[in-house]
């Protein structure tokens, strides 16, 4: 079945780099950043160039507290123009606090394992795209221009199950882009990926879903991260999935650990020559805000450790370092 766009990305100028840091690193922590250190990390990242940032995910408070404060989150990150404002819902509840709030696009999870989906939402994978043809019901009723994107978690593999057969992971997201999902991207949440894997499975998810074909979230947990995102923009990827710092993992993987660092893959891409927008030397001051909010937390990254290269020239700026 071959799919038409309903409404697509149109990433400018060459890739969009979407910041999931403030929902998936700050959820992967144990200390909660207090609500006031959220907004200004969020401010910086803004002001560094970012587009798109997935600010929070609506779920009960009691499970995380890290994410109790989502509802204001969402309304401050809604006063700066041109940002799309993500949300991360589980279900039918989350989702209608996150439209409530505002929010332009609603990021649900669908992991492609059994085991995780299990550990993860206590439904299976199957429930998951009932749960999304739900929330798309909604949506089409009472918040028509809103975004939503399943995420595929698991789909390269699960610390809980092992393998994860390709072909399950094409029959969900063909399932998900039928039961309303404008994109459907693909996660490798527990970062058992590889470049031949990553450029194999984002082949036939395009072919499959054409421009419903949305994001790449790849884990840096065996040190492939970028690499994956290398080859996953080979084969026609143009959305990337970053955290600050490497922050976030995800607490029902056990070992999943390291999302990829959004400063070395804008790094990678502005050295190729391929524009993300994003100021990398703002990027990094942002940097800054996330440690003032998470006082002896560990931030990773490559470039914010060796700085950038001595002539590092960005939108015809050149630095000396």
């Amino acid at each position: 079945m071959k799919f038409t766009p309903l409404s697509p990305r149109t990433p400018s100028p060459d890739v969009l780099i979407s910041e999931v840091g403030p929902r998936d690193g700050l959820q992967s922590v144990k200390a909660t950043m207090p609500t006031a250190h959220k907004l200004r990390w969020i401010d910086a990242l803004v002001a560094s160039g970012l587009r798109e940032i997935e600010v929070c995910s609506f779920v009960p408070a009691h499970l995380m507290p890290q994410m109790a404060d989502a509802t204001e989150v969402v309304r401050h990150a809604l006063t700066h123009p041109g940002l799309a404002v993500m949300a991360l819902v589980p279900n039918l509840k989350g989702a209608e606090a996150a439209l409530a709030a505002g929010v332009h696009k609603l990021t649900l999870p669908v992991s492609v394992s059994h085991a995780h989906s299990l550990a993860n939402v206590r439904k299976t994978p199957d429930d998951m795209v009932a749960v999304l043809r739900r929330v798309a019901a909604l949506r089409d009723e009472r918040f028509p221009g809103v975004s939503i994107e399943a995420g595929l978690s698991t789909a390269f593999g699960c610390t809980l199950q092992g393998a994860v057969p390709e072909d399950e992971v094409i029959r969900l997201a063909v399932a998900c882009a039928e039961a309303g999902a404008n994109e459907v991207g693909l996660s490798d949440t527990t970062g058992m990926a590889n470049p031949a894997h990553t450029r194999r499975l984002f082949t036939r998810l395009r072919t499959e879903l054409c421009d419903r074909a949305g994001s790449a979230h790849m884990h840096n947990t065996r040190g492939l991260g970028l690499a994956n995102c290398l080859a996953a923009y080979d084969v026609g990827v143009r959305v990337f999935d970053g955290s600050q710092g490497g922050l976030g993992g995800c607490p029902h993987a056990p070992g999943a650990s390291g999302n990829v660092v959004t400063e070395d893959l804008v790094f990678m891409f502005e050295a190729m020559g391929v524009h993300t927008g994003v100021d990398l030397d703002k990027l990094l001051a942002a940097r800054v805000a996330l440690q003032a909010g998470l006082p002896g937390e560990p931030l990773y990254g490559m470039v914010p450790e060796a700085g950038l290269p001595l002539g590092w020239a960005q939108k015809g700026h050149t630095h000396e370092h």
